[in-house]
């Protein structure tokens, strides 16, 4: 972590890219503004000659990229995600604008690792995807037309994030005792186990509840100490049984 220089904390997930020459366009997009760090999750192909191509100067961010399994592997570590989203969802979490998500993801990357999470071209994130994360940014664009490119919009909120550079010592202070995403992901496991247990949550039937679970975790941007806290009460629960 870097707290003086922010853009070092911010991680540009692209989940199942299908075009190599989007992940070249966006290592492009990248450099431009200042960030480095590119993770994919499953790409069609990868390394890629067209990705190379496409890349220009910028074919050291597509060195170090990190190619994951999964987005529980891409957000590991970070203490808030967004998922970059055109599509209107039910159960959504916090939404922004791209200026306004850009100035929340730097304020936290300020103290803590964050990411931005992109989908794929044709179908964007899926409902678990956007679920792992905190918040839901979406780039403003024509009603008539909002279709943007991945790569243009891996622009869009790079050149965000690098505007909004300006705002982050108003943030400083709420970001520095976040909980990790992987101890976020082990307290929902553990809260749906006791839910199951107490008959509250059908074991057949957990998705839609705990994605209303989650939405309101999310809100609430528990910090280390809170999260403890859960932890322990449902662990007196376990015992009580």
């Amino acid at each position: 972590m870097n707290r003086y220089r922010p853009l070092d904390n911010v991680r540009i997930v692209l989940s199942h890219t299908s075009h190599p020459g989007n992940i070249g366009a966006a290592a492009r997009a990248l450099k431009t503004m200042g960030l480095s760090s590119l993770y994919l999750i499953n790409p069609r192909s990868f390394p890629d000659k067209e990705a190379e191509a496409r890349a220009a100067n910028a074919k050291d961010i597509l060195d170090n990229v990190r190619v994951c399994a999964n987005i529980n592997d891409a957000l590991d570590g970070t203490a808030l995600a967004a998922a970059i989203s055109a599509r209107p969802r039910g159960l959504s979490h916090d939404v922004y604008d791209s200026r306004q998500g850009a100035q929340e993801i730097i304020g936290y990357a300020r103290e803590n690792p964050v990411a931005l999470v992109f989908g794929a071209e044709s179908s964007g994130l899926t409902t678990m995807e956007v679920g792992k994360c905190h918040i839901t940014i979406h780039i403003p664009a024509d009603p008539d037309y909002s279709s943007l490119n991945l790569a243009s919009a891996v622009q869009v909120m790079s050149y965000e994030l690098r505007m909004a550079l300006p705002e982050i010592e108003q943030h400083a202070q709420q970001s520095s005792n976040l909980a990790s995403f992987n101890d976020v992901e082990l307290f929902f496991r553990h809260l749906e186990q006791v839910m199951i247990a107490s008959k509250f949550l059908n074991p057949e039937k957990p998705k839609r509840l705990m994605q209303r679970v989650r939405r309101l975790f999310s809100r609430a941007r528990l910090e280390k100490g809170e999260v403890k806290f859960l932890r322990g009460f449902l662990s007196a629960l376990d015992k009580m049984k």
